[in-house]
């Protein structure tokens, strides 16, 4: 059976999640570009930072604040579109859920209306619910994956990026 026919079996809910799948995807690859990208170019955006601050003749509690504060706005800026990653992660084992339920909802109306004579009356339903089932968590899983790949190469950068700054803004001081 090819995949097509797959997602055809599953019907409506099978055709939310390759939606979901395909925006999903993209975003992680763009994410994951752009992301990689920001690493590339690190020392780069740590000299901007450090050339920003390093003329203030304020406290240096006060230049160390305004620091965290400008490294967070960068860092969140790359955090854009994870939200969405995220929620279509959380949700798609979900919408497996929902076709197996209605999958076999139906599997049940037919064997009330038809008796159990005919098994393959109401094989339909079963076989909604099991594509459903497992079109979620293929959706999921990847998405899940990534995410947390993601949050947590943000997480390294921005602490990296963080410590930098600080540490090349304060080096002749001691």
């Amino acid at each position: 059976m090819r995949l097509f026919e797959y997602v055809d079996q599953g019907g409506f809910i099978m055709y939310i999640l390759v939606i979901l799948n395909i925006v999903g995807i993209t975003l992680l690859l763009w994410r994951m570009v752009t992301i990689l990208g920001f690493k590339k170019q690190l020392e780069q955006h740590i000299q901007n930072v450090k050339a920003r601050f390093e003329n203030h003749k304020q406290d240096h509690q006060v230049i160390v604040s305004l620091v965290k504060d400008e490294v967070a706005a960068q860092v969140h800026d790359l955090e854009f579109g994870l939200n969405t990653i995220k929620i279509i992660a959380s949700i798609s084992p979900l919408l497996g859920l929902l076709g197996t339920v209605v999958g076999i909802f139906t599997a049940f109306e037919v064997i009330s209306q038809k008796g159990l004579n005919d098994p393959s009356l109401f094989a339909g339903g079963i076989s909604l619910a099991l594509i459903t089932t497992v079109g979620g968590l293929i959706v999921a899983i990847p998405h899940f994956i990534g995410y947390n790949y993601l949050t947590g190469l943000l997480d390294d950068i921005e602490l990296k990026f963080e410590k930098s700054v600080i540490a090349k803004l304060y080096a002749g001081e001691k």
